[in-house]
This record gives C-alpha cells, sequence and structure tokens, in this order.
C-alpha cells in the first residue's frame, strides 16, 4: 500500500518537473528576446541589470507561501536568472583567486553559476581586469563583521574610476587543513585577516606554529597540498576542492562571523526602491569638520549605514570617510544632501547607488 501510495506521489512529481522545466524554457526563449530587442535599439545597451534583479527577487520571496525558505526559493531564481542571462550576454566576473576562495563564494551567489570566473593574485588586479574590459565585472571584500573596512579595497575605489553596482554578504567560518592530519603542524597558511580572526584558537591550540601570511585562504589551501607538517586557514569549498583532510572546523574565535563583498563595474545603476549609496569623503583640517559632514544626512532625514575613518594612500595623518546611507543618489532628498555635504568637504566621491543585497 505504502509503495503504490510512492509511486503515484513521484508520478506527480516528474510530471510537475516537466512543467516546470517548460516553463523555464519559455522564460528562456523570452530572455532571447529581450537580448534581440536591445540589440536591434542600442548596440551599447546593458544586458546585466542588477535593480531589475533585485526587483525580481525580492517579489520572488514575497510571494513565496511554500513549505520552502525565502533564501532557497530566492537561489532557485537566481541560478534561472543566471542561466538566462547568460543568454543574452555571457558576463565574465573577476575574483580574488584561486578557486576556492570566499570571494569566489560571493560571486557566485551574486551572479549565479552560469557566469564564467577569472581568479585574479589580488584586489589590485580584479580591478585592473574591470578597467580593461578583461571581465565585465568583479567582486570585492569591502567589510568584515570582526576586522571592519578592507583597507586595500578602500584604497583602489578611491584611487580608480569604477562603480559599486552590487553587494552580497558570505557567512565566514574557517577550516583547519593539512595534507595529512597525522602529521605535525609546524606552520600555518592563510590570509592575514583569517590569522587575526583564529588568533586566539591558534594561539591554545597550536602556539609552537609559525604562521605565514599569503595572497588567500584558497592560495594557503593548494599550498599545503603538497607541503608536509603544513597546515591551511581556509573555507570548506577549499577542503574539498584540494583534497585535503580536516583538521578542525569553526575555529574562528567570534562565532557570526560576515564579510561583505561589493560588485564593481563600469556602468551606473538606476534607482530599484531598495537602494544603498556608498561615498568616500576627505573631511576639511578646521573645527567642526565631522559635525559638517554628518549634519546633512540627519536634516533631509537619511539613515546613515556606515561610518569608517581610513588612512588615505601616501598622504600622511590624511583620512577619508567611508559612508554607507540609505537610499539612490537619484532621490531628491539624497541629492541635497550630498550637495550641502559637498561644500563643507575637501572631495566627494560617490561610488555608486545599488541594491540592498537580498540573499
Amino acid at each position: 500500500m505504502k509503495e503504490q501510495a510512492l509511486k503515484v506521489l513521484r508520478m506527480e512529481i516528474d510530471a510537475l518537473d516537466e512543467k516546470i522545466q517548460a516553463l523555464i524554457a519559455t522564460r528562456a526563449e523570452l530572455a532571447a528576446e529581450v537580448a534581440k530587442v536591445k540589440k536591434e535599439t542600442n548596440t551599447q545597451s546593458v544586458f546585466y541589470r542588477p535593480e531589475r534583479e533585485a526587483q525580481v527577487l525580492s517579489r520572488v520571496i514575497e510571494r513565496n507561501k511554500s513549505l520552502l525558505k525565502d533564501k532557497d526559493v530566492g537561489h532557485i531564481f537566481r541560478e534561472i536568472m543566471s542561466a538566462c542571462l547568460a543568454l543574452e550576454q555571457p558576463l565574465k566576473i573577476a575574483f580574488l583567486g584561486p578557486e576556492g576562495t570566499f570571494t569566489q563564494e560571493a560571486a557566485l551567489k551574486h551572479f549565479g553559476h552560469a557566469v564564467s570566473t577569472l581568479d585574479c593574485g589580488n584586489i589590485d588586479e580584479i580591478f585592473h581586469q574591470v578597467e580593461t574590459d578583461n571581465a565585465h565585472y568583479g567582486v570585492v571584500p569591502i567589510e568584515n563583521s570582526s576586522n571592519g573596512v578592507i583597507g586595500a579595497t578602500l584604497d583602489l575605489l578611491y584611487t580608480h574610476d569604477l562603480h559599486i553596482c552590487g553587494e552580497v554578504e558570505i557567512a565566514i567560518s574557517h577550516q583547519l587543513m593539512m595534507q595529512d592530519q597525522a602529521q605535525e603542524i609546524k606552520i600555518i597558511y592563510a590570509h592575514q585577516q583569517a590569522l587575526d580572526q583564529c588568533r586566539r584558537w591558534l594561539a591554545n591550540h597550536h602556539p609552537k606554529a609559525e604562521c605565514r601570511a599569503v595572497a588567500s585562504n584558497a592560495l594557503a589551501a593548494r599550498m599545503v597540498k603538497d607541503e608536509p607538517n603544513a597546515a591551511a586557514i581556509a573555507s570548506e569549498a577549499a577542503l574539498g576542492l584540494y583534497s585535503l583532510q580536516r583538521v578542525a572546523k569553526n575555529i574562528e574565535d567570534r562565532a557570526g562571523n560576515v564579510t561583505r563583498f561589493v560588485a564593481i563595474g563600469k556602468d551606473s545603476v538606476p534607482a530599484g526602491g531598495m537602494d544603498k549609496t556608498s561615498l568616500l569623503v576627505v573631511t576639511k583640517h578646521e573645527s567642526g569638520a565631522l559635525f559638517d559632514l554628518l549634519e546633512p544626512f540627519k536634516k533631509h532625514g537619511i539613515n546613515m549605514l556606515q561610518l569608517a575613518r581610513h588612512p588615505i594612500p601616501g598622504v600622511k595623518w590624511e583620512y577619508l570617510f567611508f559612508i554607507d546611507i540609505e537610499g539612490h543618489q537619484s532621490d531628491v532628498n539624497v541629492q541635497s544632501a550630498l550637495k550641502e555635504v559637498g561644500k563643507h568637504v575637501s572631495k566627494l566621491n560617490i561610488l555608486g547607488s545599488y541594491p540592498v543585497a537580498i540573499l
């Protein structure tokens, strides 16, 4: 009786799968038609529309009344949109490599798995690949919940003319791994930020091991694959990718560690409804400079989401402020506030307005 019931249920699932597949195929055909119309009307059309994708995902989550979690339904539609966008224009995304980094995870979470990826040795190279059109977009870390803003990224945003066009958050959990966990650990490789985030755990469990910083955690994992008595701090993905053995899991000192990444590109993003604007500001050397910077946002009812100070590259004792505010730079109140801010500061860089992360 139970076997017959299971058979009927599986037949219903198979029939639904066939209908779902047919509907996805129809969506793909419409996406191809969209691409055709864009090419016929404007050869410079922007195929990737972050604000449009954010609107679609928001509606998907709003109407979800199923047993599935909102984020799971959102991820399904993210991949459908990614595959359909590839029919319009295959995107190449630059990320901090090699394979298995959190930056790659962020790139695939934001753009979906239908894109092609270009691994770069450092953040500077990501900017270069986007500027020279070798990649349509790049994904870079900008802020960590434990360590604060990423200085290298802010330096490059300050000196390069690229826009932030999206954001994505990744939960960070660090795994200690090596080629043979029976070996004594004499050296531990990891990105400096990962070493900082695991400092207490490392001091308690491997006080005699030498900690050595490298360009990325994934590079550390790749290095120890062929090096005895060496361990790496890296992601779960790197553990399987480089066929390593786990020594310890979740070794970060603080639980709930999250890194925020941003997508960078050449195009500005139109307003989409739930937006955020990022700024870099250099204040004047005068009394009340910080108050003059902040007061216009309060005056025009704008919520400030982030305020961080960072040294200006190559200028001693000079600082810039990295600021996130709610709203789009095209909003009337945001325009008014930024106009007033501009009168009181030495430099104001609008890094971009973009949709707030949905997933």
